[in-house]
């Protein structure tokens, strides 16, 4: 079995990063799956109700922001690229505040299909400074109909050609189907874009097949290389089996499984690669998968390597954790951190 090779990021590695972020400038990433608006109350908590014993929250600040895949194209957007995002959404107010916020963040929603008997989905969080204490969802979790899913495969065909890669991004809702993969694929071969796919953890590695590169976390691969989840895992030693079982299951060239305060470990044919990661200070992981799938993709495109995206990827992810909630990553702020952060 391969020994992953270990890669330290010098200066010479951080220039190289740096030196490429002015290329990622205008490259078109083809986004699908499933998208929400993400909403947040924020406050502080002084004191317990008289009517129940549940914390009190004295409010202070709304916001909403794009949530999931829409976080992708964001994220996508503030690293300079273009997103094109294919999706599905309810007839409803949710839907004309996710257009609006789309809108806002220059993402390109013309692709969403509007289907009349689903809401569109919304998470309400409400957290006391950087505390959640409840997250409220709105939505519905079941497959898209025969006419909803055609709809939506039209719209990857009419758009794919404008698209320089294609990432798939499946938070289990109901977009992504098997049908809708094999769909994605095969017109993606035909017009020679490469997919990437981040995975959900309730699915299995066939699931996916067919993908050119899939991210998943260490706990997801273990789901989806179907192997015993209990017992591998606090053995993160077993990466490399994992790793290597999820390319033959999938039939993936490239495997990323990212593994938190370890970094990730890269599988690309017969190459192992393990990158640390870049976190310096750690306040929510909401969203931080999202950018790592944007940055990667774009870092793809833009004619780095796929160790180098990966570098790329976890210096924007320790961007967004010092951050509270589905925060996009910036370019100033991601080459001031790649400079100062050790």
């Amino acid at each position: 079995m391969t020994t992953p090779v270990k890669v330290a990021v010098g200066p010479q590695e951080k220039q190289i990063l740096i030196d490429q972020i002015p290329a990622l400038k205008g490259k078109k990433i083809m986004i699908i799956g499933d998208i929400c608006v993400d909403e947040y109350v924020l406050g502080q908590v002084r004191r317990i109700s008289p009517e129940a014993p549940v914390p009190v929250l004295e409010v202070e600040e709304e916001d909403v922001r794009l949530g999931m895949a829409a976080n992708v194209a964001q994220n996508v957007v503030s690293l300079g690229g273009e997103a094109i995002l294919v999706s599905v959404v309810g007839n409803d107010t949710g839907a004309n505040l996710l257009r609006d916020l789309c809108a806002k963040n220059n993402v390109n929603s013309e692709y969403l299909v509007t289907d009349n008997t689903r809401p569109t989905t919304r998470k309400t969080r409400v957290m006391a400074k950087h505390h959640h204490l409840v997250r409220v969802d709105y939505e519905l979790k079941r497959h898209l109909s025969e006419e909803t899913e055609a709809a939506l495969i039209r719209k990857v065909e009419e758009s794919v050609v404008q698209a320089d890669c294609v990432v798939i991004e499946d938070y289990a809702k109901g977009v992504v189907s098997r049908n809708v993969i094999e769909k994605v694929v095969l017109i993606c071969k035909q017009h020679k874009k490469r997919v990437l796919v981040d995975p959900h953890k309730t699915s299995s590695g066939p699931f996916y097949k067919g993908v050119d590169l899939i991210k998943p976390n260490y706990d997801e691969a273990l789901t989806l290389a179907g192997m015993d989840f209990d017992e591998l895992r606090e053995n993160p030693n077993k990466v490399v089996e994992v790793g290597r079982a999820l390319q033959k299951i999938t039939g993936a060239k490239e495997v990323v499984v990212t593994r938190g305060k370890d970094g990730m470990t890269i599988f690309s044919d017969d190459e192992i690669t393990e990158v640390p990661t870049y976190a310096r200070k750690v306040f929510d992981v909401t969203g931080a998968g999202d950018t790592v799938i944007a940055a990667l993709s774009l870092g793809l495109v833009s004619g780095l390597s796929l160790v180098h995206s990966c570098m790329l990827a976890n210096y924007a992810a320790g961007v967004v954790v010092g951050k509270v909630g589905c925060v996009p990553c910036e370019i100033p702020e991601l080459i001031e951190y790649i400079k100062t952060v050790h």
